[in-house]
């Protein structure tokens, strides 16, 4: 028995961005007067949409970010993935290898429809894709944790949610594919195992996927 879909996230699963994109946040919110590490910001925004960032931001000083935060930060993501991108390893072998055994799989990501494509195209890895594959939270205006955009991707690629696996790295990914009857598979080699709770399973080698899809589903 296998899955009809495989849902992938994108930042830290299929491309390496979690490290550019979370130092260039930590430094930007600390510009902005909002003291952030690079380990603060892999602890509270990972794997979050834009919205999440401002309004944990406002929660917790009562100041809003700039109306044009979002502009300014995802110019200077855009022009560091251009220049330091790369795909997470061993990514192509296994997108490769879900195509020969016949499985269809997806992009769906916290992040906007641009930077999925800008990350996408410097790896090398859009045409796996191709525009009708690639989900944002854009597409549902609820991110990660919520579900929805979890849902819209299997609904939208015909597979039942209950029939769906989710590879993730962050938290809020993981509570999102269970919050969507899906089961996730926890990517490690950023996260500790520890972090991902309700992961069906755990791997920290991109070579180690076909196998546990296969050996683990219920």
């Amino acid at each position: 028995m296998r899955y009809d879909m495989v849902i992938f996230d994108n930042d830290g699963v299929l491309v390496d961005s979690e490290p550019i994109s979370n130092r260039l946040l930590a430094g930007y919110l600390t510009e902005l007067g909002h003291p952030t590490s690079y380990e603060d910001s892999l602890r509270d925004y990972m794997g979050s949409a834009m919205h999440r960032i401002h309004e944990l931001v406002l929660e917790r000083t009562g100041q809003r970010l700039p109306a044009d935060f979002d502009t300014t930060f995802h110019s200077r993501v855009f022009a560091a993935f251009r220049r330091d991108l790369e795909p997470v390893d061993g990514v192509a072998a296994t997108l490769n290898g879900l195509r020969a055994d016949g499985i269809p799989y997806c992009v769906a990501s916290s992040g906007s429809h641009e930077r999925i494509r800008v990350a996408l195209r410097k790896t090398g890895l859009y045409d796996y894709f191709g525009e009708d594959r690639i989900f944002s939270s854009e597409d549902v205006g609820r991110g990660k944790p919520a579900p929805d955009l979890f849902l819209h991707a299997a609904s939208r690629m015909g597979a039942a949610p209950g029939q769906c696996a989710v590879v993730e790295d962050s938290p809020l990914g993981v509570r999102a594919a269970l919050a969507a009857g899906m089961d996730a598979y926890g990517y490690t080699a950023m996260t500790p195992a520890d972090r991902l709770p309700g992961a069906r399973a755990h791997f920290s080698d991109m070579a180690e996927l076909r196998i546990l899809l296969s050996s683990t589903h219920k």
